[in-house]
């Protein structure tokens, strides 16, 4: 429309010309030429008369001329309270909440100030336009708009439903699905009447949820909650109560509100004897504050079920004396009442595992035990337990353990581990081992298939070193490999690996349980982490993301006039085939709008464990990067075509408006097509 074109311009229902037009930089006036003697030229303003015309019966072909334009000044003038025309920035920014619209304040008073032609401090109704336009204005939306619009003015019906098959890749129920599009983000009445999508609508969408990488079905549960609790992840944390370093760190019930909000489902206790017969929750033989265990445990019935009704685990470090134990015990029934599962759930011995649906709304204390569950349900009770009370490798404590505290204990009897073999033929179901991150990785390396295969039966927790004083995170993804449930993470610690954690679990619901793939659950199957090509159904995929721009990145640097210079690295964690990072290259000294075109290339060799992260970071050649945003998701969660990836900041909270926009196709690898012709 700057450039100008041949339309046909309509006074009424018979005076219909043929003229040129070309659309004013203010975006609200056209000029044309006419024909009139002694008149080379005249405007007009956008909104005369598309009332009266819009609510006659219109030919397809018709369509009012930038519609949106119309829109915003409607809103302008709701806004404009004083009715002088004029808005300084803060009524502006306030406009732009009212319109939905998100912003980066530093990228938007820059914006401001350039379309702010009389210098006023104020924007009148016309320069409001223009900031709104500069504010949204996306070339690499349009060039793909424009790709599939038959007269690059909107997508009919029909425009819309080629985008969908062949970009997006929808396949049922195409039509249906345009509409829907159509009906939810198309802001002109008009175009909705003709069943078509403007511009401003195709942006909307592409912005939504529904434009998201992150695909919409997976967000809510989907997966089968009835299986066996050892089939699946569960998000864990370690040493809940701390809220910062492992020797000198404040603790806090607050930990436990914080991960029990985050979808956390298996939480840590570290119990010691207090005073007046009170235990106390701290890191032992360190310098960390103490808080009363009674009070963790109230905060546990009070948050357990907020983010999930699923199952929460207690994980209880036992450090006390059999006097104090017992007064746990009593906290745990009274203050838990019917929460505290305290004896199996149909009053039968049971033959496995029960399911996170069977264990709704239930808190499940793992620790030691006093005798087997077949015991305790023949009414044959054993001597008090002389023996580790705890479990973890660093802690030798041998003390009896009080018969109150090990009745609480049903599904989830802590044992030490021996061997694979050992545990094949003597561990129970509900018996669960915790491994050191170093013992794990020293499994997985030297029996990877036999470790997959025990935590198809039953249980297995992983906890950081003990040499981790400043409580950082190992790499969770190893363990996810070998199929361990409970890798437990210091959730206080932002990183990769938390993000890593909050990508496995930001599908299904958050519930914090994820079923793990088919080939960890089936016992007559043999998946090898280091050798994921030997297992059965191997189908390696491809992955091609062609990251195009991004959108208000946020500034890192406090300093004034600083401006970021971008890069945006994809990488794949999954099984160590698949370990692989690859960058972009950097756009100097721009935020706001950086555009790449940049294509990135997988393969994905083992796609049910795979994870991808998308990350930006402020190039910075004499120095170690400052990061930006990151945004992490399961591969198999991601929509194909043209997407948009909304950003993340350090401590995974979102950071609107900052996104990517990207091309994503997934297809079968080079190797598995070699593979399939050579057959």
């Amino acid at each position: 429309m700057f450039v100008g074109t041949v339309m046909r311009k309509i006074k009424s229902r018979t005076w219909k010309k043929q003229r040129y037009f070309r659309l004013q930089e203010d975006c609200m006036t056209i000029w044309y030429k006419s024909k009139k003697a002694g008149n080379a030229h005249s405007t007009f303003h956008l909104l005369e008369g598309l009332e009266s015309l819009a609510a006659t019966h219109l030919p397809e072909s018709f369509f009012p001329l930038n519609a949106i334009s119309r829109w915003i000044c409607d809103w302008f003038k709701k806004a404009d309270k004083n009715r002088d025309g004029q808005m300084n920035f803060k009524e502006v920014r306030n406009l732009l909440k009212m319109m939905n619209v998100d912003m980066n304040e530093h990228h938007a008073l820059r914006l401001f100030t350039m379309a702010d032609k009389s210098q006023s401090g104020t924007l009148e109704d016309d320069e409001f336009v223009l900031f709104y336009k500069m504010l949204t204005q996306r070339e690499d939306v349009l060039r793909v708009f424009q790709e599939y619009s038959s007269d690059g003015q909107k997508l009919m019906l029909q425009d819309l439903k080629d985008f969908l098959r062949e970009e997006q890749l929808h396949e049922d129920g195409v039509q249906q699905y345009a509409l829907k599009l159509i009906e939810r983000y198309e802001p002109s009445d008009t175009a909705k009447m003709l069943q078509a999508m403007t511009f401003d609508g195709f942006l909307m969408y592409l912005s939504s949820s529904e434009g998201s990488i992150f695909n919409p079905n997976m967000v809510d549960l989907y997966q089968d909650m009835t299986q066996p609790l050892c089939h699946y992840f569960i998000s864990s944390s370690h040493n809940t109560y701390l809220l910062e370093d492992q020797i000198r760190g404040h603790s806090s019930v607050e930990g436990y509100i914080r991960a029990l909000k985050r979808g956390c489902r298996c939480v840590e206790v570290d119990c010691w004897d207090g005073p007046n017969g009170e235990p106390i929750v701290y890191h032992g033989h360190t310098f960390t504050s103490k808080i009363f265990f009674k009070d963790v445990v109230t905060v546990l019935g009070n948050y357990a079920f907020k983010a999930s009704q699923y199952p929460v685990i207690l994980s209880i470090e036992n450090h006390c004396s059999v006097e104090q134990q017992k007064v746990m015990a009593q906290h745990l029934t009274q203050i838990l009442g019917d929460k505290l599962l305290k004896s199996p759930l149909d009053g039968k011995i049971p033959i496995g595992l029960p399911s996170p649906e069977d264990l709704k709304g239930k808190i499940l204390l793992k620790g030691k035990k006093i005798g087997g569950l077949e015991n305790c349900m023949n009414g044959v009770v054993d001597d008090p337990l002389m023996g580790e009370v705890s479990d973890e490798e660093d802690t030798k404590s041998k003390q009896r353990l009080s018969k109150e505290l090990s009745d609480c204990v049903v599904y989830c009897k802590s044992v030490h581990f021996s061997s694979f073999k050992h545990s094949q033929i003597h561990s129970k179901f509900y018996e669960i081992s915790s491994f050191t991150e170093s013992k794990t990785r020293k499994h997985i390396r030297e029996a990877g298939s036999e470790f997959v295969l025990h935590n198809a039966r039953q249980l297995s927790r992983v906890y950081p070193s003990g040499l981790r004083t400043d409580s950082s995170n190992f790499n969770p993804q190893d363990m996810w490999n070998a199929g361990c449930q409970i890798v437990a993470l210091n959730f206080q610690t932002a990183g990769v690996e938390m993000d890593l954690n909050d990508g496995l679990f930001s599908q299904n619901g958050h519930c914090g349980y994820i079923l793990k793939p088919t080939f960890m659950r089936n016992t007559d199957e043999r998946f090898d982490p280091e050798n994921p090509q030997n297992r059965d159904g191997y189908k390696p995929l491809s992955l091609s993301v062609q990251v195009i721009s991004g959108q208000q990145l946020p500034k890192v640097n406090i300093k004034e006039g600083s401006i970021i210079d971008p890069l945006v690295r994809v990488e794949i964690h999954g099984v160590p085939l698949d370990q692989a990072k690859q960058e972009t290259r950097y756009i100097d000294n721009n935020g706001f709008n950086p555009v790449w075109h940049d294509t990135l290339q997988f393969t994905i060799h083992v796609p049910e464990l795979a994870l991808v992260r998308f990350v930006v970071e402020d190039y910075d050649k004499t120095s170690k990067n400052d990061f930006v945003g990151q945004f992490t998701l399961p591969f198999i969660c991601i929509q194909p075509g043209y997407r948009h990836i909304h950003l993340l900041s350090k401590d995974g909270t979102s950071i609107p408006p900052s996104s990517l926009f990207v091309h994503y196709i997934r297809g079968q690898s080079q190797l598995q097509r070699d593979t399939e012709a050579g057959q």
